[in-house]
């Protein structure tokens, strides 16, 4: 049921022009949090009826701040801290010096190597932290070629977005979305996300990595 009509209706522009906002102001210099905060402040202006003081509102933006799982938050911002004091303690040093060895095995092994590394790094430090901090590491690794770096990019993104299955603090919308079910009375655990995560996942991630291997040779990339 649709509680909020104008919000509603608003909603779907809003994200519209929210993703051609990315690619054109972007391209611009324009932080992502920056045209993020101005779209997020719009809707909570049209939910809270702002331009009417706040006659006629139909829900309570006050209760929905109070409502928000403010602790998920700070642990995913914590963790880039936690990034950044492992790329100075010489992590991403290591992960580089590790990339270049998965080079000198072979495409196939550099692509497959580095997907699975960014995958089970996601899933122990969150799948955006751990994409900054593969990022870095190829970008201080030496490859041979240039089109292992691109490939290992790829691979790296691939392995993020997948790993997230592994666990659920692999993701910050897991996270989020089991809390909305614990608030509704609905218990999701640990174990049984792991075990059904672990089954799918892998097999998945292994097509995929293959077949950015294949497409990557295709286009003589």
């Amino acid at each position: 049921m649709v509680i909020d009509t104008l919000l509603f209706r608003a909603a779907f522009p809003i994200l519209g022009m929210l993703l051609v906002a990315y690619f054109w102001l972007g391209q611009r210099g324009v932080p992502v949090s920056l045209i993020t905060g101005v779209a997020a402040l719009t809707l909570l202006a049209l939910a809270g009826r702002w331009h009417r003081f706040g006659r006629g509102a139909l829900i309570s933006v006050s209760a929905q701040l109070r409502a928000a799982p403010w602790q998920i938050v700070l642990f995913s911002l914590g963790m880039y801290l936690v990034v950044y004091g492992l790329r100075n303690a010489g992590l991403t040093q290591s992960m580089a010096q590790g990339l270049e060895w998965l080079e000198r095995q072979g495409p196939v092994s550099a692509i497959i190597g580095a997907g699975f590394g960014a995958a089970i790094l996601s899933s122990v430090m969150n799948n955006l932290p751990a994409t900054l901090t593969g990022a870095l590491a190829i970008s201080q690794a030496h490859f041979v070629a240039d089109s292992t770096g691109i490939a290992m990019t790829y691979a790296n993104v691939i392995g993020c977005d997948l790993g997230p299955k592994f666990t659920p603090i692999g993701s910050l919308a897991t996270l989020l979305w089991m809390h909305v079910l614990q608030s509704k009375g609905l218990h999701v655990g640990w174990w049984p996300y792991m075990k059904f995560g672990l089954r799918v996942t892998p097999p998945v991630l292994l097509a995929t990595l293959v077949a950015l291997g294949g497409w990557l040779a295709l286009t003589g990339l």
